[in-house]
């Protein structure tokens, strides 16, 4: 990322590991000398306030004088000459003999060779610091010319000032080199270090764009006890919630979407039921009227007249009553809590009778009927009256729609824990287009041959209808010369 907090994070720690480094060398700079001059002024201001006080103490004795000397030159590198005032007498030294400190004794005492080489540093009521340049050594000290406490003791400390100019470049630098790896260093830890940290938080940004997509496949993986694991549960928790409702939101659409469509659908079907009714009673109405006119009319004297105008009227009102009790029937059929009285019989034998009743039938049709089944009884468990109405609606359809002289065929037998029943008719086959709809109500593939016969498009529907409330299996097909219906039911446990 251009602008990650990783790279914000070291840019920054670099930044600042910078500026240090240039105020450290700017402080060595301009601050080192000031810091070492006072120090080496306080250091002389201590000596004398000590020797100041063992002068003064009854009963010291010249070697405690010596081993302060000492310990000041070996310590600190203060070298000390004490002389008496009174007679130049040097008492006692840091050197041996008289050598160029107490010549310097002398010219503070007698104001010899003060030039503009010489600063003070510190001035007070007994003694005075300053910084003078020794032409002799070639060096620059810093002395300081006292008197003790009983006035007439006088003491010169100095102490070497070293080259500090040379001393801050050789130190700055030496600081300029280790403070650049230092820098260096620092980058690349803290670009390391910095991955612990922004690693988890980059995981978030990523979760939170998937998030922002909708897509909620993705979760926080981190073991973090800090903030940023807290955050990154609470985001999971809240992936999880959001991907439930958003499920329970789709389904709760897809609910909607079912219900309108069931509601489209069911109002298509009302609107083609009523039209396929209004079509059926259509026809039987307007002949029942014409020929009750024609009666009321007189047009019929002849009793041969009135009694085939009747028997219209009769046929036509059998016709209409025959639709009304289908429909009935398939509405009850088709109710949420079926009247089902479910018992043990003998589908060979109800298949039988089927085949007696319908005798007439296949005589009219002039077609061979012949029933294929096992010799023993095949008992299943449904509704014997509703299944004696399913073999006779797919009997009669058979005789109603063979090829002339052609033959139907009732086959029985056991497949698996079913019993599988087929209605055979010799004849055309159902268009392919039109095989998924012979079961819809009033659906008739041909209208004129069904009108011949005083079918309504019912038939079919009723026995979709019993079979669905028996949880059983039905169908039609093709076979290579005609059509077979077929239906299932549950063996009788022996």
């Amino acid at each position: 990322m251009k602008h990650s907090i990783r790279l914000r994070f070291t840019a920054l720690i670099f930044l600042v590991l910078a500026l240090l480094m240039a105020g450290l060398l700017l402080m060595n700079s301009f601050g080192l000398e000031r810091f070492y001059r006072r120090q080496k002024v306080r250091d002389l201001e201590y000596a004398y306030r000590e020797l100041d006080a063992l002068a003064m103490a009854k009963g010291a004795a010249s070697t405690d004088v010596e081993d302060l000397l000492r310990s000041y030159s070996s310590h600190y590198n203060i070298m000390v000459a004490i002389v008496d005032s009174a007679n130049s007498k040097l008492l006692q030294s840091s050197e041996n003999g008289k050598s160029r400190l107490y010549k310097r004794v002398q010219r503070y005492l007698f104001q010899q060779g003060e030039d503009s080489k010489t600063v003070v540093l510190k001035r007070s009521e007994n003694y005075t610091i300053v910084q003078a340049y020794d032409e002799g050594s070639q060096s620059a000290n810093i002395d300081c010319f006292a008197y003790l406490s009983d006035n007439q003791t006088l003491l010169l400390m100095t102490t070497p000032v070293a080259n500090l100019k040379e001393s801050v470049r050789l130190a700055n630098r030496f600081l300029f080199y280790v403070g650049a790896l230092t820098l260096l260093f620092g980058v690349f830890l803290v670009w390391g270090m910095t991955s612990r940290i922004t690693g988890p938080i980059r995981s978030l940004a990523a979760l939170s764009e998937k998030l922002g997509h909708m897509d909620f496949s993705e979760r926080y993986r981190g073991q973090n006890e800090d903030e940023i694991g807290v955050l990154g549960k609470n985001m999971n928790s809240m992936a999880g919630q959001l991907e439930r409702a958003i499920l329970d939101l789709k389904e709760a659409n897809r609910k909607l979407r079912d219900d309108l469509a069931r509601k489209e659908e069911i109002d298509e079907m009302r609107r083609e039921f009523i039209a396929n009714v209004s079509h059926e009673l259509k026809t039987p109405i307007a002949l029942i009227q014409g020929y009750a006119e024609g009666l009321a009319d007189g047009l019929c004297e002849e009793k041969e007249m009135r009694e085939q105008y009747l028997g219209v009227i009769l046929d036509e009102a059998e016709r209409m009553n025959k639709l009304v009790r289908q429909l009935l029937t398939l509405s009850q059929l088709e109710s949420e809590h079926p009247d089902l009285n479910l018992e043990v019989f003998d589908l060979r034998e109800s298949a039988e009778s089927v085949l007696r009743k319908t005798q007439v039938l296949a005589e009219e049709s002039g077609a061979k009927s012949s029933l294929l089944a096992p010799k023993e009884a095949l008992l299943v468990r449904a509704d014997a009256f509703r299944i004696d109405e399913v073999l006779m609606n797919y009997v009669s359809n058979a005789y109603h729609h063979v090829s002339e002289g052609g033959e139907v065929s009732l086959r029985l037998r056991v497949d698996g824990d079913r019993a599988h029943c087929e209605v055979f008719n010799s004849g055309k086959p159902i268009p392919e287009a039109d095989l998924e709809r012979v079961f819809e109500k009033f659906y008739k593939v041909d209208k004129a041959h069904t009108r011949k016969y005083g079918g309504s498009g019912i038939g079919l529907s009723i026995v979709r209808a019993i079979m669905t409330q028996h949880n059983m299996p039905c169908g039609v097909r093709n076979v290579e010369n005609g059509v077979v219906f077929w239906f299932e039911l549950p063996l009788a446990a022996t």
